[in-house]
Parts: C-alpha cells; structure tokens; sequence
C-alpha cells in the first residue's frame, strides 16, 4: 500500500458547488428559531467560518455568543440542510467532479477539505453532485473549530498525518479556495495555497493576496491537474499564476 506524500484540502462553497443565497436564508430561519426576531444583519460569508459568522449574528441581534446559543444555532442549520431539497437549489460548479476524481485515481494523493462549514452541512452540500465520494471528510478541518481559518487548516494536516501514519510538509499540502481568506490560511502554514476565481473575488485579488497559482476555474481538468501537482514542493509562485480557462 502507497502512502500518500500530497494532502490536498478544498474548500467547498463557490470552489467546488454553487449555493449562493442559501446561507442568508438558513441564518435568518435559524434565528427566528433560537432567537424568536427577523434578521437584521447580514455578515459576509465567503471564506469565513461557520463559528465566526454564528457569533458575529449573535451579537449583532443583542444575543451573547455562548456555547449554548452557538450550539442551538449549528443544530438548526444542520436541521435546515437536512430538511433542504440541495441537489435542486445549487450546483456542483463545471470541472469539480472530474478533478475530485482524477486526483482520488493517485495513491499518492489524500483529499479532505478545509471549509467553515459545518461537518453535517458540507457532507450535505457534496452529497447531491456524488462529490462526497472523492474526499474523506473525516480528516477535514470544519467551521465549529474556530474563529480563524487557518486553524482549520491544522486540523486537517494533523488528522490526515495521523491517519496515514505519515508528515505531510508544508509545501506537500495544497489548500484550494476562491477567497483571501483560503489563500492566507494556507500561508499561514506554509502550505501551497491556489486560488479559484469562481466566487466573488477576481483572478488579482487572489494573486495579490498570496496565491501559488489561480485558477479562472476547474473546468480543465489536465491543466488543473497539472497546475495542482507542479506546485508541490516547489515552494514558488507561478508568477501570480493564472491559469485561465473557459467555464
């Protein structure tokens, strides 16, 4: 049996599936059902955790964020994606399949995923497309561990590494995502992070912010692939490093 020397980490929302709109509805239902009031504060959602988007609600609806109030808030949104039709209200975005599974095809390769989801709710989001299969969402780093991403990410790498029984390096762990907040997460670690330009910040914004490589998008499949492994171990950007492609 190979052990796995590259650990790659996706973030799911806007990287891999579409969902946009959804988090604002299952917020505001959620604290109509712990709080009994109507939203009135929206946060900004991308590439912030499931923990730093309950506690910014909490306390901008006069609520304190303590462990009961942010628990009673995670079971509702677990209860509303459960309950939510996913596979007719988003979209796996073009590539995201055939990538999930040309890297799951290497020995040497683990994928996981780093996202401030929730554990229930990113299995949830992964599950209509068939992604689920591709990663083992047991070694991810999830929203309910912190407030900071990047401790998300070293969650994930520790797990995997036990797991495997193996270390995975700095520059053998690439962290994928289409925010800043993806992008300083792995540079907090010195991992390899790539960024994907298929939510709200542009091909410059994740250049700027750091990124190894950027992607337009996942849609083909050899490149990424390439664009993917040739970033590990080599520590370098590729020169701001977009790679455009046509989805």
């Amino acid at each position: 049996m190979t052990t796995p020397s590259t650990l790659v980490l996706w973030d799911i929302d806007l990287t891999l599936v579409d969902f946009s709109g959804i988090g604002r509805r299952w917020y505001g239902e959620a604290l109509t059902t712990v709080l009994g009031v109507e939203i009135s504060h929206v946060p900004v959602f991308p590439g912030r955790t499931e923990r730093s988007i309950t506690t910014e609600m909490l306390r901008a609806h006069d609520a304190e964020p303590t462990e009961d109030n942010i628990a009673r808030m995670y079971a509702e949104l677990v209860r509303l994606a459960t309950e939510d039709d996913l596979a007719t209200v988003g979209r796996a975005l073009p590539g995201a399949t055939e990538i999930l599974a040309a890297l799951a095809d290497r020995d040497d390769v683990v994928q996981s995923l780093v996202t401030g989801n929730l554990p229930e709710v990113a299995a949830h989001k992964l599950i209509p497309f068939g992604l689920d299969g591709f990663v083992d969402l047991e070694i991810g780093g999830y929203g309910t561990l912190s407030e900071d991403r990047h401790e998300l990410v070293l969650a994930a790498i520790s797990a995997a590494g036990d797991k495997h029984a193996t270390t995975f390096t700095p520059d053998s762990v690439i962290v994928i995502g289409d925010t800043p907040h993806d992008i300083a997460a792995a540079l907090h670690h010195d991992a390899v992070g790539v960024g994907v330009a298929t939510g709200r910040h542009s091909a410059e914004q994740l250049a700027a912010a750091g990124a190894h490589a950027v992607l337009d998008d996942l849609s083909d499949t050899d490149a990424v692939l390439a664009c993917l492994l040739g970033c590990v171990g080599s520590g370098t950007r590729t020169n701001g490093g977009r790679i455009p492609f046509g989805a």
